[in-house]
C-alpha cells in the first residue's frame, strides 16, 4: 500500500504529523495498525485553533512547488493522521513521484 494515490485529477497524501517539532521536515514512513503508510511530517506550529494543519499545508505547497490554495486537508482535523487533497496534483504525480518516493524513503 502507498502512502498516495490518484483520485482522478487530484492526488491523496497520508501525512502523520507532529506538531511543535524543533524543525519542519518531511520524510519517514510509518505504518498504521491497518498496515497502511504514512508519510511523516513535522511542523514546529502547535495543534491550537488550526495553527499546525495550515503549517502542514504551507509546507507541503513549498516542497511540491504547488499552490496552498489547491491543497486541502481532507481528513484529520485533530488528529496526527491527515489525508491531504492536492487538487490537480494527480496530473502532475510523473512530476512528485521521485518527491514523493524520497520522502517515504528518509529516516
Amino acid at each position: 500500500m502507498s502512502a498516495w494515490r490518484q483520485d482522478g485529477p487530484d492526488l491523496l497524501l497520508n501525512i502523520r504529523l507532529t506538531p511543535g517539532s524543533a524543525r519542519e521536515a518531511i520524510g519517514g514512513a510509518w505504518r498504521d495498525a491497518n498496515e497502511a503508510l504514512w508519510i511523516g511530517a513535522r511542523v514546529r506550529a502547535v495543534p491550537e485553533k488550526g495553527k499546525a494543519n495550515g503549517a502542514l499545508i504551507a509546507l507541503i505547497a513549498d516542497r511540491l512547488d504547488w499552490p496552498r490554495r489547491a491543497i486541502l486537508l481532507e481528513s484529520g482535523d485533530t488528529n496526527r493522521l491527515k489525508r491531504l487533497r492536492i487538487i490537480g496534483g494527480g496530473d502532475g504525480l510523473a512530476r512528485f513521484r521521485p518527491l514523493l518516493n524520497a520522502w517515504v524513503q528518509a529516516t
